[in-house]
């Protein structure tokens, strides 16, 4: 019972990095891996400040502001400075290593004896991080919800659905890149924020993999509920992520070693995307088929 509710709980918690990724991926179509250091550093940041004697209200906060500087310098970097995206996110990512160490003094740091978000409700460690988790959920797809159905809204969809048709109509594709940019990685930072001081700690190899474990909630949202209009997707990508932690739960109720986690998410996450492309093509044969029999 206590492991599907923290399972729950985890799910929504990354569910906000899979919302981020999708902003970037899915939109914008920007293979970005700031990802990979935006993550560790919205959780530097928040568990430092918190250490420091900040509101972990603040620190949360912070750890969101920490991801739109870093979103904001990838996309600096690949707008004004026509650098390749995926460069410019591995530079990016690649710099934060050092700054999350810069900021925390070492390599971990623990909220051991400290004050944080999931310690002021008293409901148990697992069902405080799925009430902290589906609050910051449904505020956050809610609000980006709206924003998409408004006219700067369309603008950024258009920017990222056709450049050079948004560019046509007075839009600025590389302000909308960095807009996106800067808002998805403000999210994963502040997802970052929140897992740390859920798990009570940071770490600055905590964010080795979290690309893959956003892909997956993006992928597996929209295989198990399908066609979805936008808005519907990111409340899928949510749900996504939270399937994604129920079937880590039952690859390790099977007995796989913990190790190998990382294995497990990089296969389930191939086979979320080979499985829409699998029954495409069975598709396409049975119509084949019939038309040659006729």
């Amino acid at each position: 019972m206590m492991l599907g509710v923290s399972a729950i709980g985890q799910g929504l918690l990354y569910g906000l990095l899979g919302v981020g990724l999708f902003l970037t991926f899915r939109i914008l179509d920007f293979p970005d891996m700031t990802v990979e250091g935006t993550f560790p550093f919205g959780a530097a940041v928040a568990v430092a400040a918190i250490t420091h004697g900040v509101s972990p209200l603040l620190a949360t906060l912070l750890a969101g502001l920490a991801g739109m500087l870093a979103g904001l310098t990838t996309g600096l970097l690949a707008t004004k400075g026509h650098m390749p995206m995926l460069l410019a996110g591995i530079l990016v990512m690649t710099g934060l290593f050092s700054i999350n160490l810069r900021i925390m003094g070492r390599a971990n740091l623990s909220l051991l004896n400290q004050a944080n978000l999931f310690k002021y409700l008293h409901f148990g460690p697992e069902f405080n991080s799925v009430i902290i988790g589906a609050g910051s959920a449904i505020v956050i797809v809610g609000v980006l919800i709206v924003f998409l159905n408004t006219q700067r809204g369309q603008a950024f969809i258009a920017a990222g659905d056709n450049p050079n048709m948004a560019q046509s109509l007075g839009i600025n594709p590389d302000n909308q890149q960095i807009l996106g940019l800067m808002v998805g990685n403000g999210l994963i930072g502040l997802a970052g924020g929140l897992v740390a001081q859920n798990n009570g700690y940071a770490d600055v190899n905590m964010g080795i993999g979290v690309i893959v474990i956003g892909l997956a909630a993006i992928i597996i949202g929209e295989v198990v509920f399908g066609d979805l209009t936008l808005s519907q997707r990111l409340i899928a990508v949510v749900l996504g992520s939270i399937i994604y932690r129920f079937i880590l739960l039952l690859v390790l109720a099977l007995g796989f070693n913990p190790d190998d986690l990382k294995l497990v998410s990089a296969v389930i996450l191939a086979l979320a995307i080979m499985v829409p492309q699998l029954d495409a093509r069975l598709k396409l044969k049975k119509t084949l088929k019939k038309g040659s029999v006729r």
